[in-house]
């Protein structure tokens, strides 16, 4: 099968172009590069099945010509990171909603079946868990630009869950929880390389607020298992899918076991928001998902644990800051 993956040359997209390759199939990799890096992909640039493309989901003619090319569309490229998100507010909402409309416009041209990315930051201010794919949305003011973020995902989904019941072409959602693991980048604001790259260099542990929030972590190569799995499982077409890990941690508490399990002599310095975001900023207590879901659909159950994913993602940034 031939594959289109917006977004491929980004961390969770490279991941699942190793593992689509690897299982035979053919993919096309769509990306402007402004958070990926075609480095993501260099080991696989010796496959014949593997054509990388320089270009953005805007460029409506370029796009139209690979989605005909290939039989399954996967949409991957969105903003990304808070970071990333607060300091590029406008262009954060035009890439998420114009873009991902570009790319179901071109779905119904071809009547080609999608997968779409989506988020937890969807859920916004939810503070109960687990979190269900049935739960309401609880947004924040549209004063404070985090919330822009979930609004353009949740339009995202609107979108393509109305072009699916009109009968344009199959569309399958998921939300993706904190998913961290080789090849991702501190640079968009993520906790966990930060954290990692902080304790290898022995600087002190920034944790933001009291770190008293809670989330819970995925292995990327759990994250990709479960994309696989949906993409083989025609039934999922037509609903929304958590994707995520089981074990809730504090961030203060992730803090210490990253400190543990690096050997490093760190301090934990707790940070205020307002030193690290602007004033408006607001952060959700809590983040864990109910993935019984995605559990009935396709048996998934997370392979690693958080102590394990840690230790991936300490070796992976040791190799790159060494």
């Amino acid at each position: 099968m031939r594959y289109l993956v917006t977004g491929g040359a980004g961390f969770i997209g490279s991941h699942l172009c190793e593992a689509l390759l690897a299982g035979g199939h053919a993919v096309y990799v769509l990306d402007d590069e402004s958070t990926g890096s075609r480095a993501n992909l260099q080991h696989l640039f010796t496959n014949r099945e593997l054509r990388f493309i320089a270009g953005s989901i805007a460029d409506t003619a370029l796009l139209s010509r690979l989605v005909g090319t290939v039989h399954h569309v996967i949409h991957l490229a969105a903003a990304v990171g808070v970071k990333y998100i607060l300091d590029n507010p406008l262009q954060s909402i035009l890439t998420n909603v114009v873009g991902t409309e570009k790319v179901l416009q071109a779905c119904k041209e071809f009547e080609k079946p999608l997968f779409l990315a989506s988020t937890s930051e969807v859920y916004g201010l939810q503070t109960h868990a687990p979190l269900r794919e049935t739960d309401y949305s609880v947004i924040g003011a549209t004063s404070v630009s985090r919330w822009s973020y979930a609004c353009s995902k949740a339009l995202d989904e609107f979108m393509a869950l109305a072009f699916h019941n009109q009968g344009a072409f199959p569309v399958t959602i998921a939300r993706f929880f904190n998913t961290v693991g080789p090849r991702q980048s501190p640079a968009y604001g993520m906790v966990m390389p930060r954290l990692v790259d902080q304790a290898i260099r022995n600087e002190p542990l920034s944790v933001y607020g009291d770190g008293s929030q809670t989330r819970t972590f995925t292995h990327v190569k759990d994250c990709v298992e479960a994309i696989t799995g949906l993409l083989s499982h025609p039934e999922a077409a037509g609903e929304v899918y958590n994707i995520g890990g089981t074990e809730e941690v504090s961030i203060l508490n992730l803090s210490k076991r990253v400190k543990v399990i690096a050997d490093s002599q760190s301090e934990i310095r707790l940070i205020p928001y307002s030193e690290v975001y602007s004033r408006n900023f607001e952060d959700m207590p809590r983040r864990v998902p109910d993935i019984s879901r995605l559990q009935r659909a396709i048996n998934f159950h997370p392979r690693y644990g958080l102590d394990e994913i840690i230790k991936d993602v300490i070796a992976d940034r040791r190799r790159l800051l060494a």
